[in-house]
């Protein structure tokens, strides 16, 4: 692609604020950077993906509010981590994580691991535990205060 090709669809994910690293050919043949704030295709994939990952994060706050999953559920869809991941930030094995999503096993966990969990997801502790906060927000208020993006 030339480098005055590189497309600038303003209108993207981020309201033309955020920029990706393009790579195109200048005027005498040789690849320079250039910066895209994106194009139309590549946008409509980048929001349904993370419409997806909404859904998850209304299914996962049905569940904590119902009192059938720990928070752990909502906060892995938010930063879309499964157990396997989740566990290598903490350090523990993913069984452990996986016990730790029953709202009863998550509540006996120790300060210290509650404070684990909030750490990998870059919360404090009172922020994970704060299910209430659960009711007074949205999946998309979420994703748009973790990456700006409008669904």
């Amino acid at each position: 692609m030339l480098f005055n090709q590189v497309p600038q669809d303003d209108e993207g994910l981020l309201d033309g604020k955020g920029r990706e690293l393009q790579y195109a050919v200048d005027s005498d043949g040789n690849y320079v950077k250039s910066k895209s704030s994106g194009w139309e295709p590549k946008n409509a994939i980048f929001i349904q993906a993370w419409n997806q990952i909404k859904d998850k994060m209304y299914e996962a706050r049905k569940g904590i509010l119902n009192g059938k999953l720990s928070p752990i559920a909502y906060f892995m869809q938010l930063h879309i981590m499964d157990t396997t991941l989740l566990a290598e930030y903490v350090g523990l094995p993913k069984r452990k994580v996986r016990k730790h999503l029953k709202p009863e096993n998550f509540l006996a966990l120790s300060p210290d691991l509650k404070k684990l969990y909030a750490q990998a997801f870059g919360l404090t502790p009172e922020q994970l535990l704060d299910v209430k906060r659960l009711e007074r927000i949205t999946p998309e208020d979420e994703i748009y205060n973790k990456i700006g993006i409008k669904l």
